[in-house]
């Protein structure tokens, strides 16, 4: 589903993700397009972040409190801490105005293709969590997760990788399979994981800083100083 009050960015996304062959449903606000996603609910929503009367982070957040749904943001401003916003309610990734329509197109295939449920990879335990990369499932002592698309696919993996430093050009890379991007959508989203996978998100023991380089899984170490 394509959400966005501009009928010519909206038309020129519909037609490029429809000649992909995609079938695109169109919104041009925040209620008509939460009307139209509990009617037939979308595998991914583009939507913009400034909308009239309810903008993409409010529309964003009522979609996440019904289920998880990949959404790509769209926004015009070139400000950092609007795509912070965009990604701290959940957005899995952001273009910025203007964009390449082709660009859009290959982000839009990407996060699909890591929502798919996986197939022959080993679920994953460690320091009370589980993943299974083929349920998309992940708990922490056996409570289920609320961990959106990047979120759980970082999460697997570290737990894949424990023990081992990652730069956030390599988190980038083999997490969001882009060799280009905003290194602050990793922070976000390690922040983020943080926040529900750490029973003391000041002082994370398992999601650990390392200094100069980036961040490692650690199933057995310390609470860093806060």
């Amino acid at each position: 589903m394509v959400v966005d009050d501009d009928a010519t960015v909206a038309e020129v996304v519909a037609g490029y993700l429809g000649r992909a062959g995609y079938l695109v449903d169109r919104a041009d606000d925040g209620p008509s397009a939460l009307g139209r996603a509990a009617a037939h609910w979308p595998d991914l929503v583009v939507l913009d972040l400034m909308l009239p009367g309810m903008d993409g982070l409010e529309v964003c957040r009522r979609l996440r409190a019904r289920a998880s749904v990949p959404v790509v943001m769209l926004t015009a401003r070139g400000d950092e801490d609007d795509r912070i916003l965009g990604l701290e309610v959940g957005a899995d990734d952001y273009v910025t105005k203007p964009f390449s329509p082709r660009e859009l197109v290959l982000r839009v295939q990407s996060v699909l293709r890591r929502a798919r449920p996986g197939t022959g990879t080993r679920p994953l335990a460690a320091a009370g969590l589980t993943v299974d990369p083929g349920a998309r499932r992940a708990t922490k002592n056996g409570a289920e997760l609320a961990l959106t698309l990047r979120e759980f696919d970082l999460l697997a993996f570290l737990m894949g990788n424990p023990g081992r430093a990652y730069g956030r050009e390599d988190l980038m890379r083999e997490v969001w399979g882009w060799d280009f991007g905003d290194l602050s959508t990793v922070t976000v989203h390690i922040r983020r994981l943080r926040g529900k996978v750490e029973d003391d998100p000041g002082r994370p023991r398992l999601i650990q800083t390392v200094w100069g380089v980036g961040y490692r899984f650690d199933p057995g170490g310390r609470a860093e100083a806060g």
